[in-house]
């Protein structure tokens, strides 16, 4: 049985308010177009201006964030990286954090008007530290969420590995959830179908495909027995320490107690970035899936 799809990105919103016992915001789908022609996608959550923005990790998009900015109850922008959720791939597939924080200090640039705080998972946390560097007008304070500088999450467990190894399209959204399930991923089924309808799209042929470029760059280097081929976000980590004691604005790691920054990892946070702070979280790599409230609530004492 396929998998029922409700035409709107949307329609999960009003059950998740529901289970934390919050008002639903207004959320709106916004488009930016880019210098070079490409196109920025992000969620704005709330009426008013924006007082934070949400970088999300490899793999995933803005709707990650969803149960977190529901319980945070704060205006703000949940912005889809570049060869991620509804913005463009990349030519050049570079989607190192540099120039992915050259599209989000656009973004902010023409979406807000104070500085922000900038909450970034994983990939996401490394394109804070780097917009925070080169654009420190347009932030407020930085949360890196569960990454430093030289852990590479890209590898993963071999599970992960199996599962964007292709095919990179499919006859139903339900042949992914199985294939999701069967490796172990997503919770239950209910939830699982989420995670893959709002990262996934309907091409022209009628077949299902990812929306985030770097599974079909992953197939591709697997096909080629070349997995040190595909553009991988892992690459360019060595730069993050350095934007990382560029950042003149305060700085806070959280660390998933479950996840892939170690207690040796924060320690070495620590020294290497003066004045910075690290938080413990009891959640896997995904903090914003797996601990949201926990999460709203370090973000609401940092507002």
């Amino acid at each position: 049985m396929q998998v029922a799809i409700d035409i709107s990105e949307f329609s999960y919103l009003p059950a998740q308010a529901e289970a934390l016992g919050v008002p639903l915001p207004r959320v709106e789908r916004l488009t930016l177009s880019l210098p070079d022609g490409r196109a920025l996608s992000a969620l704005r959550f709330g009426t008013e201006s924006p007082r934070v923005t949400l970088l999300h990790g490899a793999g995933l998009n803005a709707h990650t964030w969803d149960t977190t900015a529901l319980a945070l109850q704060q205006p703000l922008l949940a912005i889809d990286l570049a060869g991620h959720g509804d913005s463009s791939w990349r030519d050049d597939l570079d989607y190192t954090p540099r120039p992915l924080a050259a599209d989000v200090a656009a973004a902010l640039q023409a979406w807000t008007d104070t500085p922000q705080l900038v909450v970034g998972q994983s990939l996401g946390g490394l394109t804070a530290a780097a917009l925070a560097a080169a654009h420190p007008e347009l932030v407020a304070a930085v949360i890196v969420v569960d990454i430093t500088p030289g852990i590479d999450v890209t590898a993963g467990p071999a599970a992960l590995r199996e599962f964007y190894a292709g095919p990179t399209h499919f006859a139903t959204r339900d042949e992914l959830v199985d294939k999701a399930i069967s490796l172990g991923f997503g919770g239950t089924r209910p939830e699982t179908e989420r995670g893959v309808f709002l990262n996934t799209r309907v091409r022209p042929d009628g077949r299902i495909e990812w929306k985030h470029h770097f599974a079909h760059l992953a197939a591709q280097a697997l096909a080629a027995h070349d997995p040190g081929s595909a553009a991988s976000p892992s690459v360019l980590h060595e730069t993050g320490w350095d934007d990382l004691a560029a950042v003149t604005a305060p700085i806070t790691l959280v660390r998933a107690t479950r996840g892939f920054v170690s207690e040796a990892d924060a320690d070495e946070w620590e020294r290497r970035v003066p004045g910075a702070r690290a938080i413990a979280i009891d959640a896997t790599h995904n903090v914003q899936e797996t601990a949201p409230k926990e999460l709203a609530e370090l973000l609401t004492r940092a507002l």
